[in-house]
């Protein structure tokens, strides 16, 4: 008899539990996608690409699930499922990064080019405001697509400081705030503004031209800590394969993890300092 109510106690105790830890799970996967799905409709839209967030959130809800899985299926690894899910985890905000650092790039190589275009029309008596629908007519994306943007906000009434400080938030970029500077001083004191963006963007070449060359004098600077920072990973996969019994004790005691823990610091920080050497702002 006391053994049913125990077990009767056990059984309430664990279908209670279940209850609170599905309810938990559910609350805790209504905020990640509510959080999942704002942050990627904002973050896609900054960047003019219109994808339906909800598809992206199921296609990372897959991804996180079966990927890990499939990974402790084929190696038996927990430890390994968990590195795959981690990644999975970090994965799109660091795609989103490198999208948003090319995107960023982009723009400002395209910017003396899209000054010259709005100096030129102010040259020839056309307005700002023309001389930027010229140039959303006649640059590439990303200019076209973030002045394009700039005019409908100046069509629908928004005041011009309220339209740059947008595009300000959406570039932040020093070769830009140049620019928009430039516009507010014109605005509020007068001046030839077509001669200012016109010296502006010969400034702006210069500037790309020295980038350039201090970019190729450092290349080689750069390789060198790329392949220094690799080297010590390939030989320990080589030696992992040649002497597996020796190389396991770094990897199952505790003086080969504490090891294998100062390698990563010291390699980190070899990295950083090389990337700091190399990385020279005009």
């Amino acid at each position: 008899m006391l053994l049913l109510i125990v077990a009767g106690l056990s059984f309430l105790s664990a279908t209670l539990a279940g209850v609170v830890f599905l309810q938990r799970g559910e609350e805790f996967l209504g905020r990640y996608r509510a959080t999942f799905t704002e942050s990627a409709t904002a973050n896609m839209s900054d960047m003019f690409m219109f994808i339906d967030a909800q598809r992206l959130f199921y296609i990372n809800m897959i991804a996180i699930v079966v990927l890990p899985l499939f990974t402790w299926m084929l190696t038996g690894d927990a430890l390994s499922s968990g590195v795959v899910m981690l990644v999975l985890v970090i994965i799109p905000g660091f795609i989103y990064r490198r999208m948003r650092k090319r995107r960023l790039k982009l723009f400002e190589k395209q910017l003396p080019d899209g000054l010259a275009v709005i100096s030129g029309a102010m040259r020839a008596g056309a307005s700002l405001n023309i001389a930027m629908e010229n140039l959303v007519k006649e640059a590439p994306a990303p200019m076209s697509q973030e002045f394009e943007l700039f005019l409908r906000e100046q069509r629908v009434g928004a005041d011009f400081d309220t339209s740059l400080k947008h595009m300000e938030k959406r570039l932040p970029l020093p070769d830009f705030l140049m620019l928009t500077a430039a516009l507010r001083i014109s605005r509020e004191v007068g001046g030839n503004l077509a001669e200012i963006l016109e010296n502006l963007a010969n400034t702006l070449r210069r500037k790309a031209t020295m980038e350039g060359k201090i970019d190729s004098l450092t290349a080689q600077g750069k390789l060198q800590g790329i392949v220094m920072t690799g080297l010590p990973i390939l030989l320990a996969v080589l030696l992992m394969q040649l002497e597996p019994e020796a190389m396991g004790k770094l990897f199952s005691t505790h003086i080969g993890w504490a090891v294998c823990a100062v390698i990563v610091v010291m390699e980190s920080m070899g990295y950083m300092m090389i990337s700091k050497i190399t990385s020279i702002d005009v």
